[in-house]
């Protein structure tokens, strides 16, 4: 019976990722990937952010390749409609940058991606196993070796064997072969998406567009380039360039405004046809594939074990929203989370430890999923008022330059000190999000009681990038909690005062609103000195 150190069930981005980097950092350990399917096919996902791109470039050192094989993205764009669906797009209000950011991000061809991966484990010396459908899954609970069977395909003839493994970590998506065998998966109980997408040729290249000041507006800087968002009252469109001409175009929206039509060509187009700027995009396109998920969001019980030494990673455990492409971060963090178990299962560390830590490495992603999800759950509403969601995106944005970006640059999710402390904070840190979460909320139903929801959407404009999306400059060196803190708390002033801004006189709920804010961060603050 053949055995293996680590068997990793998908062969997709996530398994690919974390069987290149045990090669890379773990040589000693065995590592073999079962994948079903031989084809890779187009897939969602395909824009990263910071955390992801940094996971890339440093940990797994393929900047060069992702350069010359992939798309640099130009930041991300927001575009602001009329409530009648029908601005030209050079007269919407638009937020995004008028230069390349100042830290990377791609448009990754997913396709292309993981057939290199694919090519570079074996290159490394991974066992790859394509394709390969993986059964009767047994995972041992008393520290014995994992069993599962696998059906292959040599040579026309199908051919079956039983597996052996020390771990088994899940990377299958949404089938979940782990989350089944142990009843992990929980269904999302407010957050209710769908989403319908589909990759196109021929879509307008807007930068193609002769309109002069327009161009000169943005310092002729790609928009094309960018993760493109048509924003709407409880709905976007996504536009997102790959190579070769092709673009992956979608829509995401509350389940009160989806419609099954949507996951069908004629539906697809009929609905982004009903908005002028998204459509006449579309209008000569040819599309080559389609796909749509009725529920996006869904949640998890666990996503480590170390006791029993197996895990989730991507979609096989959880996934929040697409909007700021957090899915490919949450596969980096993951990834280093059970590539460091891995290891020091493998160096001879006691079962107690890698317990111990895995525990902790759970407790941390958890939280990391529910401050992620207070940024979406419920706030569709916003999305479609210039006025209010330029101040919503720099709240996201500038928290997760300090808060999260900042930390992975130094590793300091792999530091135990370090976690700790933000667990310590946990209860503080989802107040203070789901107090700012109701105070947008209660914004987006101002300006639609008072008229005013769809008051900035022409002809406005923020794309000074670093001080739109509130980029923290530079990342990766020592800060003290209190700087941390102290950036926290200016983020928090300046969202009030853009909010105070837009209000004007119709702004005297804002106090009400804000009102115990100031104690509940004293308190946060107070809290993290302990660290220092």
């Amino acid at each position: 019976m053949p055995k293996v150190d680590v068997a990793i069930l998908g062969g997709g981005l996530a398994g690919n990722l974390l069987a290149l980097q045990l090669r890379k950092h773990t040589p000693g350990v065995s590592v073999a990937v079962f994948e079903k399917n031989t084809e890779r096919g187009y897939k969602v996902g395909e824009s990263t952010v910071e955390v992801a791109t940094h996971y890339l470039i440093r940990r797994m050192g393929l900047s060069t390749y992702t350069y010359k094989e992939h798309l640099p993205k130009n930041g991300l764009r927001f575009f602001f409609d009329t409530p009648e669906r029908n601005s030209e797009l050079t007269e919407m209000s638009e937020i995004g940058v008028d230069a390349l950011p100042p830290y990377p991000s791609f448009q990754l061809d997913r396709a292309r991606l993981e057939r290199d991966l694919i090519e570079m484990n074996r290159a490394a010396g991974v066992d790859m196993h394509l394709p390969a459908e993986v059964s009767e899954l047994q995972l041992s609970s008393d520290g014995g070796l994992h069993r599962f069977e696998v059906s292959e395909d040599q040579a026309g003839a199908p051919e079956r064997s039983s597996w052996e493994a020390r771990w088994v970590v899940d990377t299958t998506g949404r089938p979940g072969l782990v989350a089944k065998a142990r009843d992990l998966r929980i269904p999302e109980p407010s957050h209710h998406i769908a989403a319908s997408w589909a990759r196109m040729t021929g879509v307008l290249d807007m930068d193609a567009i002769h309109a002069p000041e327009w161009q000169r507006r943005a310092r002729w800087t790609s928009r094309m380039l960018s993760t493109t968002h048509f924003m709407y009252p409880g709905y976007w469109i996504w536009f997102i360039p790959l190579r070769e001409g092709i673009t992956s175009v979608g829509i995401v929206t509350d389940k009160s405004q989806w419609d099954r039509g949507m996951a069908r060509e004629a539906g697809f187009r009929e609905f982004i046809g009903k908005h002028k700027a998204p459509g006449a995009m579309i209008e000569n396109a040819e599309m080559i594939d389609i796909g749509a998920y009725n529920q996006l969001a869904f949640r998890t019980k666990r996503f480590f074990s170390g006791a029993e030494r197996w895990a989730c990673v991507g979609d096989s455990a959880a996934f929040t929203d697409p909007f700021y492409s957090p899915g490919s971060d949450f596969i980096a963090l993951e990834n280093d989370f059970v590539a460091d178990l891995i290891t020091r299962d493998h160096k001879g560390e006691s079962s107690q430890d890698v317990t111990t830590r895995s525990d902790l490495y759970d407790a941390f992603i958890k939280y990391r999923f529910e401050t992620t999800m207070a940024i979406y759950d419920g706030l569709y509403e916003t999305f479609g008022s210039y006025d209010l969601f330029r101040t919503k995106i720099f709240f996201d944005t500038a928290l997760y330059y300090n808060l999260i970006f900042d930390a992975y640059t130094s590793d300091l999710h792999l530091d135990e000190k370090w976690l700790r402390g933000e667990l310590r904070r946990k209860e503080w840190g989802l107040q203070t999000m789901q107090n700012f979460r109701a105070l947008f909320r209660r914004c987006a139903q101002e300006l639609r009681d008072s008229g005013h929801y769809f008051a900035g959407n022409q002809g406005k404009y923020s794309l000074d990038g670093r001080s739109t999306f509130g980029v923290l400059e530079p990342v990766g060196y020592p800060r003290k909690r209190r700087q941390v803190n102290a950036r926290s708390e200016e983020v928090f002033a300046r969202t009030q005062k853009m909010l105070r801004e837009t209000f004007g006189e119709r702004g005297g709920f804002l106090d009400e609103m804000m009102k115990g804010e100031r104690d509940m961060f004293d308190a946060w603050t107070q809290l993290g000195t302990e660290d220092e």
